[in-house]
């Protein structure tokens, strides 16, 4: 039997897909297709959560930086562009009842002072940052009130009063502004299982009646406030107390930053949740651009971080006030190498103004 030749395969119309490439190509393009389907349900999902667990829960400072004229101005290019200067402020509220984060009713006149005030300065590249800290009793020009202590501000005028002094007095541009009080401080240590402090020498707190002796303790939240808040039986006052409250975030800092976020990004979520149930901040800053700073972080390390006090001329008196003077001639430099984002070459000329790992 003869064989009969092969038949050749017919061609494809000319101008027509053949339909054995497209099954060839389909299914990389599916495949494709159900990755892009991932990315956007993980995206969504990560949307969701912040919606639910951060979105719902923080409390937003209405109009802090509505209404402020002449403000400093902010770098358009080169690396301070890229910086970002936030205003943390701790306030004395004596109250039942949060005054800052998800429960707080928000600000009232004459309510509450400043009793911590923070500068956090982040370099463009993210890889430094700057804590500068500003003595409440530091004497400044307070917009429409005169003189005062920086710490009257935001009982006069809250959190938007506060931002324009600080403006004013460091021509420094605030990007973003947080605010906490004494409860919420207490619950962050607590959530975060305590802090362990050095104390190097045996110190009495008269006005609480706290006897700190030498040595290393482990400080659960309503220690930690004892400690942060004490300056009588201290040698610089309120000068030390500053030192205590940045000697106590850095500690608390490395013990609950130990790993980088960038090893372990579910840290920022737990970070950004636990925040927004006791923190309040300004109405300008979404949770989306909070989140994206925590995630641009992800290489900073707490060795990085910087912790100093503007610099002082020492403490004096304006009548039966108790106030802590400014030093100009170094301030100047200070506030220029911040907006300028020099800090990492300013805080290598000046060591001997960063506070020390421990402190009285």
């Amino acid at each position: 039997m003869l064989d009969h030749p092969p038949v050749p395969p017919q061609s494809e119309p000319a101008g027509e897909t053949p339909s054995r490439g497209w099954r060839r190509a389909r299914k990389p393009l599916i495949g494709l297709l159900i990755c892009l389907l991932l990315l956007c349900a993980a995206a969504l999902t990560g949307i969701l959560w912040l919606q639910a667990k951060v979105e719902g829960n923080i409390q937003r400072l209405p109009d802090t930086f509505t209404g402020l004229t002449d403000r400093p101005s902010k770098p358009t290019s080169g690396p301070a562009a890229d910086a970002m200067n936030i205003l943390v402020l701790g306030t004395d509220a004596r109250s039942d009842i949060p005054t800052t984060g998800a429960e707080a009713p928000g600000w009232k006149p004459g309510q509450a002072r400043s009793d911590t005030m923070l500068l956090v300065h982040l370099d463009g590249d993210r890889r430094s940052a700057s804590v500068i800290s500003i003595p409440r009793d530091s004497w400044v020009d307070i917009p429409g009130h005169g003189k005062g202590k920086v710490n009257w501000a935001y009982s006069f005028g809250g959190p938007s009063l506060t931002v324009e002094t600080v403006e004013k007095m460091t021509d420094v541009r605030i990007d973003h502004l947080t605010v906490i009080d004494w409860d919420g401080f207490k619950a962050l240590t607590d959530a975060v299982g305590g802090v362990d402090i050095d104390i190097p020498k045996t110190v009495y707190d008269s006005a609480r009646g706290v006897r700190w002796e030498a040595g290393r303790h482990h400080l659960d939240g309503e220690q930690a406030l004892l400690y942060v808040r004490q300056r009588y039986g201290l040698q610089d006052g309120d000068l030390d107390r500053v030192a205590r409250q940045q000697a106590f975030l850095r500690t608390l800092l490395k013990q609950t930053l130990h790993q980088e976020l960038r090893k372990n990004p579910d840290q920022v979520l737990d970070l950004l949740s636990l925040f927004s149930k006791h923190a309040s901040v300004d109405d300008e800053w979404s949770t989306t651009q909070m989140a994206k700073l925590a995630a641009s972080l992800r290489n900073l390390r707490t060795d990085d971080i910087s912790y100093l006090t503007v610099p002082t001329d020492g403490t004096g008196m304006v009548g039966d006030q108790s106030v802590v003077r400014l030093d100009p001639s170094r301030d100047l430099d200070l506030w220029r190498a911040v907006r300028e984002d020099r800090m990492a070459e300013w805080t290598d000329d000046n060591q001997d103004l960063l506070t020390p790992d421990v402190v009285r």
